[in-house]
C-alpha cells in the first residue's frame, strides 16, 4: 500500500488533494495532528515515513521540507513554485513531448502553476516544432476563476459584503512580475519573458488562456498549428478541439473537471490560441493526482474526472 503524505493539507490545493485520494483503495494517507503543524521534527517524521509527499506550500515552506527528506526513496510532488525552474526537478506537465517518461522516473516533480499550465500547453508545441521563434516577443491573457488565490481570495468573493469592485473582472499583476512567467518562458523554451495579462473574475472555478498572434509571429498557418496541437494531444487528459458556444467561449467551461481543451480559432492574419480548463483541476490538484498515478505505474486519469 502506497502511503501519501500531504504536507499543507489544509490549504486549497491541499483539500482538494485530500478529498480526491481519501476514497482511494491503494493508498494509505498519512495525517499530522493539527498542534504538530508546524512542528519541523514532527514534520521531518512523518514526511521521511511516506513513499509520495504532496507540499501544497508556500515556496519558503516547500524548500523548507524537501530539505527535511533523509529517506532515499520519498517522491515528491511540489505544488508551489519553489522548484518549477530547477533543473533537477521534473516538470510535471505529461503532455509534454518526452515528459511523461521523465516524470515517471523522477523523484521530484514540479506541479505546473495554473496560468503557466494554459501558456504551455499552448506554445511549447508550436516553439518546438519551429513554428514560433525561441525570440517571439508574445502576449498571454488569462482569466481565471476565484478559487485559485487560495482561502482568503475565497473568503473575500463569497463575502456577503464583497466591494462592489468584485463584481466585474479584475486585472491583476500589473508590475509584470507574476510568479508564473520564469516556467512560461522556460518551460517553451523562449528568450523572452511574455507580457502577462491575468484576471480574476467572479465566478468560482475555470481558466480560459488566450495568446493571440500576428502572422509575422508565426512560421506557418492556422492548419500547421492544428496539425501540431493533434499529434502532441493524443491522450485523455488535454485533447485539441474546434468547439465554441455560438462565437463565444465560456471560462468555466471546464470547471470541476479535470481535462483541458486546446484551441484555434480567427484567420492567417491574426490567430488566437486558446486553452480552458479548471484552475483547481489540470491547473492544480488534479495535475498532481495525475502526476502521482503517472509515478504509481497506473492509469494517469484514475481519479480524474474528465
Amino acid at each position: 500500500m502506497t502511503k501519501v503524505f500531504i504536507d499543507g493539507s489544509a490549504g486549497t490545493t491541499g483539500l482538494k488533494i485530500k478529498d480526491r485520494l481519501q476514497d482511494r483503495s491503494d493508498l494509505t494517507l498519512l495525517s499530522l495532528p493539527e498542534e504538530f503543524r508546524k512542528d519541523a521534527l514532527k514534520r521531518k517524521e512523518i514526511i521521511n515515513q511516506a513513499d509520495i509527499v504532496f507540499l501544497c506550500l508556500p515556496d519558503a515552506a516547500a524548500v523548507e521540507s524537501v530539505g527535511l527528506i533523509e529517506n532515499p526513496n520519498v517522491k515528491v510532488i511540489d505544488t508551489s513554485t519553489a522548484h518549477r525552474t530547477n533543473p533537477s526537478w521534473a516538470y510535471g506537465f505529461p503532455e509534454l513531448d518526452g515528459q511523461r517518461e521523465i516524470i515517471k522516473n523522477s523523484f521530484r516533480i514540479a506541479n505546473p502553476g495554473c496560468h503557466a499550465s494554459g501558456f504551455i500547453s499552448l506554445v511549447e508545441p508550436l516553439v518546438k516544432n519551429g513554428l514560433i521563434d525561441k525570440d517571439a516577443y508574445l502576449t498571454c491573457f488569462s482569466l481565471t476563476g476565484y478559487t485559485g488565490g487560495g482561502k482568503k481570495m475565497i473568503a473575500e468573493y463569497e463575502s456577503g459584503d464583497r466591494p462592489v469592485l468584485y463584481d466585474a473582472p479584475r486585472q491583476y499583476g500589473l508590475t509584470q512580475q507574476h510568479k508564473h512567467l520564469p516556467e512560461m518562458s522556460a518551460v517553451c523554451g523562449l528568450n523572452n519573458l511574455p507580457c502577462f495579462c491575468p484576471i480574476v473574475a467572479p465566478f468560482d472555478c475555470g481558466m480560459e488562456v488566450t495568446v493571440p498572434l500576428f502572422k509575422k509571429d508565426l512560421k506557418g498557418c492556422i492548419s500547421d498549428i492544428e496539425e501540431v496541437y493533434k499529434n502532441t494531444y493524443t491522450g485523455k487528459v488535454v485533447a485539441f478541439k474546434k468547439a465554441d458556444e455560438g462565437g463565444f467561449l465560456s471560462a468555466n467551461a471546464y470547471s470541476k473537471k479535470d481535462g483541458m481543451e486546446v484551441s484555434v480559432f480567427g484567420n492567417d492574419d491574426r490567430i488566437l490560441l486558446v486553452s480552458r480548463f479548471d484552475n483547481l483541476g489540470k491547473g492544480a490538484s488534479g495535475a498532481a493526482i495525475q502526476n502521482m498515478n503517472i509515478l504509481l505505474g497506473v492509469d494517469e486519469t484514475t481519479g480524474l474526472d474528465l
